[in-house]
């Protein structure tokens, strides 16, 4: 996994470059500069249309081991799409309009909510575990004991 994260990190701003070349040597400098300050600006305004707010609500909602709202999930899918019109460059510009266009973006909701709803399984043992019931003494974690032994040697 860490090693296509490398990859991809390393190949995306070369292609990005790349087509960045092509489309200046076609267009002109001066439209490309254009277009991706106008990229830029677009990502800006949709970064405080969505605000950071909706994200850390997303942030909390899942550390509480709940599953986030759908108007916050569209929320931070518009602010991922900003944060991808800021980077400068056409592929990432793509791949933001592939985020607001809306059957991409359902498909996008369905694969990140049965993401989500795996994630928020596992965060609602830990949160379970570790705070009291209302009202209540404080739980116990549940602690499975044991004996162990190393045979390795």
């Amino acid at each position: 996994m860490m090693r296509i994260f490398l990859l991809v990190f390393l190949l995306f701003p070369i292609a990005e470059l790349a087509l960045l070349i092509r489309v200046g040597g076609s267009i002109g400098v001066l439209a490309t500069l254009f277009l991706l300050v106008l990229a830029g600006v677009v990502g800006v305004l949709l970064m405080r249309l969505a605000g950071f707010a909706t994200a850390w609500r997303v942030r909390e909602r899942i550390a509480r081991g709940e599953l986030p709202d759908r108007v916050m999930l569209d929320g931070l899918m518009m602010a991922f799409a900003g944060g991808l019109f800021i980077l400068p460059g056409f592929i990432s510009d793509v791949l933001a309009l592939l985020v607001l266009f809306p059957p991409a973006r359902r498909l996008m909701f369905g694969l990140l909510q049965r993401r989500l709803e795996a994630r928020v399984e596992r965060q609602r043992t830990f949160y379970q575990n570790s705070n009291p019931p209302p009202g209540g003494a404080p739980q116990r974690p549940n602690v499975i004991e044991g004996e162990w032994e190393r045979r390795d040697r």
